[in-house]
Parts: C-alpha cells; sequence; structure tokens
C-alpha cells in the first residue's frame, strides 16, 4: 500500500494535468455538431492506453462512435479483469449555469472537497473515474506488480444509451473473454465511508407527442373550442402518479420485488441524513412514493419522471397561439425483474388509452436496460471489500444506486461473467447538472484503490 501511495503522490501532478487534457474535449455523443470531438477523445484514450503500458490497443469500428480496446497479458492461466468505461459525456447545457465554462477545467476548494476537485463535464462521469484505471495499470506496469491479465473497452457511447455496445459485445465474445469486469461509474457514501454499488435500476426512456389540430391556430378564435395538445398533455402528464405518487400504470409494478423488512433495515445502516439531503438541494421536504424512506425510494423502488417537455411559443414576448403539438420525454427507472421492453409497451398503451378525444398520442421509445445486482457473496464482491478497506481503514458498504448503467445486464448476458461497480465519486459530485466535477481526493484515492482489487481478486481467485 505504502508503494502506490508513494507512486501517487509522485505523480499526482502529471496525473491531474492528464485528465484535464482529457476534460478539454467535448465529447459530447448527444449532439452530431461534436462528432469529430468524440472521435478525437476516443484517439486520446488509445494513445493514453498505450503509454500506461497495454501490450496491444486498437480503434474498434462500429456502426456507432468507435470503442477503445486494449490488453495486458501476464500469463494465459491467471485470472482476466475486463474494465470497462466510456469517454462520452453529456451536453453541457444549460451553459448559463456553470460557475466556469464546462470544457476549461478548473480546481476549485468546495466544502466536501478541501483539496479541491475539477469542475467540467465528464469529471466524474466518466472520464475521470475512467481515467483512474488507466493511471492504476500504470502504475502496476512500471512497478511490475501486474498480478493477473486485464483488458479495457472503453466505448463512446453510454450517454445516449449504448447502442452500439451490444453489437459490438456480440461480435467480439472471445476477445473480451474475463473472470469479472470493473466498472467505476457509480458513487460512494462520502470520502470516510466507502460503498460498493450491489444494485442498478433498469431504464425505460420515451418520447412522447399529443397532436391536436392540424395547425398552430389563433388562441382568441379557436380557444375552448379545440383540445389544447400543451393543456391535454399536463393532464395526462399528471394522471400517472396518484395521491400518493403510485405510478398509475395497469400491471407496472407486477413483478417488482418486495424487499424483506430485513434487508431494508440492513439498508437503512447507510449513513443518512434527511436534514443534510434537504439543504444539499434547496427544498423544503423530500417527496415520493409513500410508506418508503428517501433512500429507498431512489434505490430499490421504480419511478417515472418526465424529463422535458415543451410545444408552443416560448420566446421573448407573447404569442396567442394553440400549438399544434405538445411533446415531453419520461424516463422509467425499474427494478430487478422488470422488463424494460415490457414496461415500455404498458407505458405505451396505458398513455395512448387515457388521451382525450381530438388529439392523437405517439410514443416512441428512445433506449432502456435492464436492472442488475451483484450478489455480495462472489469473489469480485469480497475482492474489491478488501481492496476499499485496505485503502480506506474501514469496511465498505453495499449499497443499491438509484441510477442505471443498462450495458452490465447485457454482459452478464452475452459474457457470462459478474460485475464489480467500484465507484469513486459523491452524489454532491452534480453528474449530469451544471458544475460537475470531482474531487481530487477521490481521484488520486481511486488509482490507489483498483490495483488492490487485482491484488485480492487474484489470491482469492486460486
Amino acid at each position: 500500500m505504502d508503494n502506490i501511495k508513494n507512486y501517487v503522490g509522485q505523480n499526482k501532478d502529471r496525473f491531474i494535468n492528464e485528465l484535464i487534457e482529457l476534460l478539454k474535449i467535448p465529447s459530447v455523443s448527444a449532439d452530431s455538431a461534436y462528432s469529430q470531438d468524440v472521435i478525437n477523445t476516443a484517439d486520446a484514450v488509445k494513445a493514453s492506453l498505450e503509454k500506461a503500458g497495454c501490450d496491444h490497443v486498437e480503434i474498434c469500428e462500429t456502426p456507432g462512435y468507435p470503442i477503445v480496446y486494449g490488453e495486458k497479458f501476464i500469463d494465459k492461466n491467471l485470472p482476466t479483469i475486463l474494465v470497462y468505461g466510456h469517454y462520452d459525456v453529456q451536453p453541457a447545457d444549460p451553459v448559463e449555469l456553470w460557475s466556469s465554462p464546462p470544457f476549461e477545467p478548473v480546481i476549485k476548494k468546495t466544502d466536501l472537497h478541501p483539496d479541491g476537485a475539477i469542475f467540467a463535464r465528464g469529471a466524474c462521469d466518466d472520464k475521470g473515474q475512467m481515467y483512474m484505471h488507466v493511471k492504476a495499470l500504470e502504475f502496476m506496469v512500471q512497478t511490475n506488480s501486474l498480478p493477473c491479465n486485464v483488458k479495457f473497452m472503453i466505448e463512446g457511447e453510454e450517454e445516449v444509451g449504448s447502442p452500439s455496445l451490444a453489437w459490438f459485445v456480440e461480435r467480439n465474445q472471445d476477445k473480451l473473454a474475463n473472470d469479472v469486469i470493473l466498472i467505476s461509474d457509480t458513487g460512494m457514501i462520502s470520502n470516510t465511508q466507502p460503498s460498493i454499488t450491489t444494485g442498478l435500476r433498469g431504464l425505460s426512456y420515451v418520447e412522447v407527442e399529443v397532436t391536436g389540430p392540424n395547425r398552430d391556430l389563433h388562441s382568441g378564435l379557436y380557444g375552448g373550442a379545440v383540445a389544447n395538445p400543451i393543456n391535454v398533455l399536463a393532464k395526462m402528464i399528471a394522471q400517472l402518479h396518484d395521491e400518493n405518487n403510485h405510478i398509475t400504470i395497469p400491471g407496472f409494478y407486477d413483478k417488482v420485488e418486495e424487499l424483506s423488512r430485513e434487508e431494508r433495515d440492513e439498508m437503512a445502516k447507510a449513513p443518512f441524513s434527511l436534514d443534510a439531503y434537504k439543504q444539499a438541494l434547496d427544498i423544503e421536504d423530500v417527496y415520493g412514493e409513500a410508506t418508503y424512506t428517501t433512500n429507498e425510494r431512489n434505490s430499490i423502488r421504480p419511478t417515472l419522471d418526465v424529463n422535458g417537455i415543451w410545444g408552443g411559443y416560448t420566446g421573448e414576448g407573447a404569442k396567442t397561439v394553440i400549438a399544434s403539438k405538445a411533446y415531453a420525454k419520461i424516463s422509467m427507472r425499474l427494478v430487478p425483474a422488470q422488463d424494460w421492453n415490457e414496461i415500455t409497451q404498458l407505458f405505451t398503451k396505458h398513455f395512448t388509452s387515457i388521451a382525450p378525444k381530438g388529439v392523437t398520442v405517439k410514443v416512441k421509445p428512445h433506449h432502456g436496460g435492464q436492472a442488475y445486482v451483484t450478489p455480495i457473496e462472489i469473489v469480485g464482491y469480497k475482492a474489491a471489500a478488501l481492496a476499499y478497506e485496505e485503502s480506506f481503514g474501514i469496511k465498505p458498504i453495499p449499497v443499491r444506486s438509484g441510477g442505471s448503467i443498462p450495458i452490465v445486464a447485457l454482459f452478464e448476458k452475452e459474457l457470462k461473467s459478474k460485475t464489480i461497480m467500484m465507484g469513486f465519486g459523491l452524489d454532491s459530485d452534480a453528474i449530469h447538472s451544471p458544475n460537475e466535477h470531482f474531487g481530487i481526493f477521490n481521484y488520486l484515492k481511486g488509482i490507489e484503490t483498483i490495483p488492490l482489487f487485482y491484488k485480492h481478486f487474484t489470491e482469492l481467485s486460486k
């Protein structure tokens, strides 16, 4: 442990500067205006893996953005760890809410990050966490301490649902064969209490379109006489939850697993301050499904949220118009046993059925994925727990995350291997939001901890 601490300490400034250079590239996969930047980022990741010590690195073309593959083999009789990450980032909008330009990384001190944090889009999700693995490999190669084989698969479409990843995995199963998959795209409870994410929610993401008249109409001449798509859409959305914030789609909860009181009590042992939670979000009270706690609502229960809604005139000044169309984007976070394709069908059937006469409704599925649970009895989890305990000096707590990484279920289906999620971000790091950041402590601590996973996994696999 002292060896890795010394190495990180000696190379701290370089590690930080390398990440900053990577964060300067606006690799926004959702916006075609940044397509060349996404490709440039893939090239940068390839170069970093080569410098870190991979024996072989290649840019693998897909129907979408390329996947960077790298490998370092020690002995075919040793275990193989497959590291997954992504180099694409979310759009920076709304840019005006950033305290500094999203692709001009700066280091600022915060209450939770007294050593400083890097503020930039992608700092935590996922360039910073992905790059920890690159630097961890560098350490193990430079010190001749890599105890097993390692492969890297770094994609550029995670933030748009990984449409090309399944295509790639299905065609490269031999290339990607492994004993365990390691991902850092999640968080932990705090810098003093590490945790390991053992569960992820699934996802169904749809876009709805409500159409009324065949053109925009004068609201004075037609108001009150024809259905206003924006009014109708708002009413339809309001019907998707009841007075207890329970989702009203028939069949939605049919396969939802009710956790035992014992398991819920174990989850409740994770440190959590409701007052601090509300203060951090500047809200007077929490909100959600009745009879469940805040931590249960955002981890073990399914949800339905409107992510965007628009229609009609939204420019400066006034325009008295009844819009022909109204739109919304809606996401549903799902729990184990809920199939995202089935939920999408249930949503489509229900949403269409509650539309009044006078409008037509279209539901366009965007993407989705299955929920996932990592058993805490497997070698991979035990190795991660030992790594955190050795690095932080305290045992990690297993937690279920409210987020979704749809490809994790895909990996188990196609590659027949379990995934270990070793995240080092904090809930306050504002991923997907303005002022995203990643603590210097967290970044360097990840580089320190990851080699310990390799050590313990190799030893426990004997």
